[in-house]
């Protein structure tokens, strides 16, 4: 036996309204009952004080066409039909009041009569499945007076049952990904799980986004990327500003960041409205935010939870909405531990936060991340640049080998692309310019040991790495470059205890190295997982 169909309308004023030409005009409520296709067993209708004539005659009429059809009439308490929270109340009680029966009715919840807040509330609470049923969108015949029912459709709210729109939706988050990597098509699990979730959080959240990790992972690279891809969606209408916090001193700190007006200090012969007026209605990136002094740290937080900060000399406020991007290789949480960054302030921006990984745990990324790097020379030196086929192997099998540091990150990575589409004769990158540039890069690298300090401080941060003595740095440094190249924390043991073990009875290699990890705050999943994100 088929499931009864009951409709939710509520009276329309002005469609519904009776009077001697009733039968010649379309009115929704009635001429819904007169659809051949559409059975309605029952018509739960809702309406105003102030149209109880009209449900009168609703009644009356669709008795007359429509005998198989019970209609039922609740009055809702509303004083404003155009007030939305009173409207939204009301018929949130109707609907937690309903004994609704999805077993064995259907309900099509009418939405084309009733004042627009009255609609969309339909809409929001069917949505929300308050009312557990689907739309019914009526409309008018094409001639007026033709005495036809009109047509309707019925719209359900699951999205995944429209194929086209769900994979028009794939196909949007896809395009949205792709242009947060500049078209790259990125290898590395670890940063790809970070992108789609920097597209996930960027394009529905106007919240503070956090981005850590070593100098030259691409930290300032994916911010301008993140604004794009908002503007483009519309979502942003100001600018980008950007500003590296670690070239603000002294006073212009302050000038710099949130303004000045004329004669506040020697020299501020006029008004200065600072980055954070400027960027009004877009996006503020902070680079390097753990160089702030905390005077301006202060600021920044009032500015970030209330939108409104003052000028240096001013006793007047000014406002300003944008959103934050903040960038760091500093480890915040120890910068706290000393007092040299406010915890308020990293509470408050930690909400979305983002650790992006060096190029030397990303290795997998090097080959598509150089064919990006070459188009992108070509276009600095104006011309087309290339790289024969051995050179390419040659470049790559350097770059990707575990004694590569990439100390500087993709920062090393494209002024090396740079300087051989700059040097290759005819525009074509041979074996002898790589060569060249390895050596280059090999000396750079070799430099001091600073290549142990590199990982160190990529994996620790630069406050826990200063911490550590030299007599340890050096077996740090291996045991971490080991883990990075490691799929798991026993493969990673076996590497390095492959001599003592050997003469254990029981392998313990997993247990010896998380307890090593240990000593320096490490966990496995450290180096597994890059991203964080987590609600304040």
């Amino acid at each position: 036996m088929p499931a009864a169909t009951t409709v939710l309308s509520i009276v329309g004023s002005n469609l519904d309204r009776g009077g001697k030409d009733r039968w010649t005009r379309w009115r929704p409520s009635v001429d819904l009952t007169r659809h051949d296709d559409l059975v309605v067993d029952r018509c739960e209708l809702l309406y105003l004080p102030r149209d109880e004539a009209i449900v009168a005659e609703i009644e009356e009429d669709v008795a007359g066409i429509s005998p198989e059809t019970k209609v039922r009439t609740h009055l809702l308490d509303v004083r404003d039909a155009w007030d939305f929270v009173e409207v939204y109340g009301a018929l949130h009680d109707f609907a937690r009041a309903y004994p609704f029966s999805p077993e064995s009715e259907e309900y099509l919840v009418h939405v084309t009569t009733g004042t627009h807040v009255m609609q969309i509330c339909l809409f929001l609470l069917t949505e929300a499945r308050y009312l557990p049923g689907r739309l019914l969108q009526t409309s008018p015949p094409p001639r007026r007076n033709s005495n036809q029912p009109g047509s309707y459709t019925i719209i359900d709210l699951d999205l995944s049952r429209y194929d086209q729109l769900a994979s028009r939706f794939v196909q949007e988050k896809q395009e949205g990904l792709s242009f947060l990597k500049a078209g790259i098509a990125t290898r590395n699990p670890a940063f790809n799980e970070i992108i789609e979730r920097v597209e996930q959080v960027a394009t529905v959240s106007s919240a503070p986004l956090l981005l850590t990790g070593p100098t030259g992972a691409g930290k300032s690279q994916l911010a301008r990327r993140v604004y794009d891809l908002k503007r483009q969606r519309r979502q942003v209408e100001g600018p980008l500003v950007e500003v590296n916090c670690a070239t603000l001193r002294g006073d212009t700190a302050m000038s710099t960041l949130f303004g000045h007006i004329k004669g506040s200090f020697t020299g501020a012969t006029r008004d200065r409205p600072g980055l954070m007026r400027t960027a009004q209605g877009g996006v503020l990136f902070l680079d390097e935010i753990g160089e702030l002094g905390l005077d301006e740290q202060a600021m920044l937080l009032r500015a970030i939870e209330v939108k409104k900060f003052l000028p240096v000399g001013s006793d007047r406020e000014v406002s300003s909405d944008f959103q934050l991007i903040a960038g760091t290789n500093r480890d915040l949480e120890s910068a706290v531990a000393s007092g040299q960054f406010r915890e308020d302030l990293l509470a408050r921006i930690n909400l979305w936060t983002f650790r992006l990984p060096g190029l030397a745990s990303r290795r997998e990324d090097i080959e598509p991340n150089l064919e990006y790097e070459i188009e992108h020379s070509s276009q600095s030196v104006g011309h087309h640049v290339t790289m024969n086929k051995e050179a390419r192997r040659r470049f790559l099998h350097f770059a990707a080998a575990p004694d590569s540091s990439w100390r500087g990150n993709f920062r090393d990575f494209n002024a090396a692309i740079t300087r051989m589409a700059t040097l290759a004769p005819g525009g074509r990158i041979n074996v002898a310019t790589v060569d060249d540039e390895i050596t280059r890069l090999t000396t750079s690298w070799s430099d001091g040991g600073s290549s142990d300090d590199a990982i160190i401080e990529e994996t620790l941060g630069a406050e826990a790495a200063a911490a550590i003595d030299r007599f340890d740095r050096t077996q740090l440094a291996d045991v971490l470059r080991i883990c990075a190249s490691s799929g798991s924390l026993s493969d990673a043991g076996r590497k390095l205890f492959a001599v003592s073990r050997q003469r254990r009875k029981t392998a313990n290699d997993a247990d010896r190295l998380r307890k090593y990890l240990a000593k320096f705050g490490l966990e496995w999943s450290d180096f597994r997982a890059s991203t964080k994100a987590t609600h304040a």
